[in-house]
This record gives C-alpha cells, sequence and structure tokens, in this order.
C-alpha cells in the first residue's frame, strides 16, 4: 500500500474531517483491522496539535460471538462505563473520527430479535451522544478503509484489498499527485453552491419517478435548510461529517410523505444485507413494505420505534460522480449512498431546520421533525430519475433530468 497517500488520506480526515483544533480531545472509533490507518490519524492530529488522541477499538467478529452466546437480559444491558465513556466525549466538546470498515453479512445467521434487543438498548442508553452530534454539538466525521473480508466481498481474489483501498481513495478524492485538503475545499463551494439554489428556491415539496417504479412525493417542513458538504459545529468549527461525500440534503416533513420507492442497492443494516426492496408512504409513513432478500432485517428496521418507519432525511445526488462512476458496489452505506439520491429512515438532523439546534423536540416535532432511535440511509436514485420541485406559489422547477443536477 502507498504510505504517501495513506497519509495524505488521513491528514484529509483531520483536517477537513474534523478539523481538530489545538488541545482539543480527539476520539477514533477503529476496527482492530485498521491499526495502521488509526496509527497515521493518530500522528496527522498531534501534527495539528490535538489536546490528546484516545482509540475506542471495536471487533466484529467478537460482536459476532457475543451475539451468538449471551442470554435475551444481558442484551438489554448497557454497562455503566460504556455510558460514561459517551459522556466524556460530549462533556469534552471532542472531535470524533469513526472508521467505517464493515463485514458484509457477517450476522446473516444472528436472530434478527437479538440485535433488535441491543440495539434499543444502546440507543436508549446514549440517546444524549446522537443528539449532541446529529445536532453537530462537536465536529465528527466517517471515512473508510478496508479489511479483508470487506475486500472479498467486493472485489475477491489476492489483490481484492489493493483494489478496494484504490477506489476507496478514488472517491475520496486522494491521487499521487493531488493535495486532497485542497481539492475538498473546492468540492465544498461546489456542494455549497448546489445547497444555495435549493434553499433559494424554497421548494414546498419533490416529486421523484424513475422506470424502476419510484414515484414519490415528499414534502418538506417549513423553514428547512439544505446542507451537505461542510458543516459548521456549535464550537464554530468547520468540518465534513462525511469523506467521500456528494449529497445536499434537507429535513422531509414526517407527515408529507406519499408513494412508493424502489432502491437502487443493498442496504447491509446490523450484518445483514437487505436487497431488492421497495416501500410504500402513506401520510409518512411505511403502509407496505417488501424485499427479495432479509426481508427480516427490513421489518426490525421498520419497527424499531415509532419513528424508524418514517422519514428523517432526503438528499439528492447526481448519477454522475465519482463514486457512481467507479461501478462498484462497496456494500457500504458511506459510499452508495453517494453514488445515488438516497433516503433515511429515523431519525432528522435538526440542523437541517432554521433554529432547529436550539429548539426544544415538542417545538421541532410541531415542525414535523422526525424522532428515532435510528437513522438508516439507502439509496434509489438511478440513471433516469427525474425530481420536479413545487414552490409555494405552486411553480414546477425541474431538479434532476436523468440522473443529473440541472443547475
Amino acid at each position: 500500500m502507498n504510505i504517501e497517500k495513506l497519509k495524505k488520506y488521513a491528514r484529509l480526515a483531520v483536517e477537513i474531517g474534523v478539523n481538530v483544533q489545538p488541545e482539543q480531545l480527539l476520539v477514533i472509533n477503529s476496527p482492530v483491522e485498521c491499526k495502521e490507518f488509526t496509527r497515521l490519524l493518530a500522528e496527522a492530529a498531534y501534527q495539528k496539535k490535538a489536546g490528546n488522541v484516545i482509540i475506542r477499538w471495536n471487533d466484529d467478529l467478537l460482536n459476532k460471538l457475543y451475539y451468538e452466546n449471551v442470554s435475551d437480559e444481558i442484551l438489554k444491558e448497557v454497562p455503566d462505563y460504556v455510558v460514561e465513556q459517551f459522556h466524556y466525549i460530549v462533556n469534552k466538546n471532542a472531535a470524533v473520527i469513526s472508521i467505517a470498515a464493515p463485514t458484509p453479512g457477517l450476522l446473516k445467521d444472528i436472530d434478527p430479535n437479538k440485535l433488535q434487543i441491543s440495539s434499543k438498548a444502546t440507543q436508549t442508553a446514549v440517546e444524549f451522544y446522537r443528539k449532541h452530534m446529529m445536532g453537530n454539538g462537536s465536529q465528527w466525521c466517517v471515512v473508510a478503509y478496508p479489511t479483508e473480508a470487506w475486500a472479498q466481498k467486493v472485489f475477491k481474489g489476492q489483490d481484492a484489498l489493493e483494489k478496494l483501498l484504490d477506489n476507496i481513495l478514488i472517491a475520496s478524492r486522494v491521487t499521487e499527485d493531488n493535495d486532497p485538503v485542497a481539492e475538498w475545499k473546492k468540492h465544498m463551494e461546489v456542494l455549497a453552491s448546489h445547497n444555495q439554489k435549493l434553499n433559494d428556491y424554497n421548494f414546498e415539496s419533490l416529486h421523484f419517478t424513475n422506470s424502476l417504479g419510484t414515484d414519490l412525493t415528499i414534502g418538506l417542513v417549513e423553514g428547512h435548510i439544505w446542507a451537505g458538504g461542510g458543516e459548521t459545529a456549535k464550537n464554530g468549527v468547520y468540518f465534513a461529517p462525511n469523506i467521500p461525500t456528494e449529497e445536499a440534503f434537507c429535513m422531509p416533513h414526517r407527515l408529507k410523505v406519499n408513494g412508493k420507492v424502489v432502491a437502487t442497492k443493498p442496504l447491509n443494516y446490523q450484518g445483514k444485507l437487505i436487497d431488492g426492496f421497495w416501500l410504500v408512504f402513506k401520510d409518512g409513513k411505511v403502509a407496505d413494505y417488501d424485499a427479495a432478500k432479509e426481508k427480516g432485517a427490513l421489518k426490525n428496521l421498520l419497527e424499531l420505534d415509532e419513528g424508524s418507519s418514517y422519514l428523517g432525511e432526503v438528499a439528492l445526488i447526481s448519477h454522475d460522480s465519482p463514486i457512481s462512476n467507479t461501478n462498484v458496489l462497496f456494500f457500504n452505506t458511506l459510499f452508495d449512498e453517494n453514488a445515488s439520491c438516497h433516503l433515511a429512515l429515523g431519525n432528522a438532523y435538526t440542523m437541517n431546520i432554521k433554529d432547529g439546534n436550539a429548539m426544544k423536540d415538542e417545538e421541532l416535532a410541531a415542525k414535523g421533525y422526525n424522532k428515532s432511535m435510528n437513522h438508516c440511509d439507502f439509496m434509489f436514485g438511478n440513471a433516469d430519475m427525474k425530481i420536479v420541485g413545487t414552490t409555494h406559489d405552486h411553480k414546477q422547477v425541474k431538479i434532476f433530468e436523468n440522473g443529473n443536477f440541472l443547475f
């Protein structure tokens, strides 16, 4: 592996991703397989004068053993020391980098009810942390790094790991001869221009259609704000939550989604690959659904809590993008969601509504905000996606034609 390119990638995550500040605590959530890249992230952070770097290790194989062997009662337990770790992160206003390195399908044979019990317990115990991060209380960023298990799922063969890493770097705009930090600053300016134009139109609703059967109308909350690319945390620091990212995203009105949406890529949820699925919405809620594979996992997703069967995000992404143009199915939401327009079931981002980060839950709910323990993205864009926006004075504006932005 090209160590210089990896150093560039690490510097991108630290300087643009979380934009760590002098003396600020940085927390890195990392799979044990990614230890070499984690060290490069830590090195880059200390070079930017971070106060300290704390690593929170995780291991998918140990997680699988846990689900296979413990009782339901133990699954309901979230140890106090785990919750205290999240309190510490919030209280310190730490920046957080999470390395996405999934093992697709690893938990396919695990009883979905066990996954549901554990997920509910954890989400309830650390809800304060989720609200802090989703409200941009401090900087956060998700980046990816390949593991052998993930690479074999995507490419197969002796050189699978190297191929996957090459494609991750291409999608993240990291090459041998560029400065990815400078490249990303330009990229975020382009995304900001999309957001500005969408905000200027102040659409009341969006209508999505394509040849696969999607025919969906999404009403937007009043006072909505389109975002994407760079964000500003409550501490005033500008950062990029996702590397890579190509999206402009907004908040749907919880009760104003109607029609059918057909997913265009598999969804990796709780270690299970949900594929060939569609959803029908009526007055915001999923009223019908089906899946060719892992319908039970889809059912669990929709029934996690009341809000998980409503939308919390709508994101627009041109089909002509670096990720889409790789023609690679990554089996990783961070990448696949940025290859196509996507929706998220579950919790909405408070920053997507004017003054939302300062509102109480009751005020947000009155505006049409959806609250859930979950936030799960799935892809529905394709090469012939058409999007028409309707303004509050009933004018219709074409936003997408043949899968791409028209402005």
